[in-house]
């Protein structure tokens, strides 16, 4: 015979384990934002020195 939890245990273990993983903040969604941020500010950059800067000054 298999030997299963009980689902009133199973959801108790499965409300720790959230617990646990919320209580780890949002670390992974911050890095995401943050690289994401930080490619858009470069690209940005590289238009601005590589596009316009070269075009001169408007007349």
């Amino acid at each position: 015979m298999i030997n299963s939890d009980l689902p009133e245990q199973a959801a108790e273990r499965l409300d720790e384990r959230v617990d646990r993983i919320v209580a780890g903040g949002p670390r992974g969604a911050l890095t995401l934002a943050g690289i994401t941020t930080a490619m858009v500010i470069a690209l940005w950059l590289a238009f601005y020195f590589f596009v316009f800067l070269p075009r001169g000054a408007l007349q």
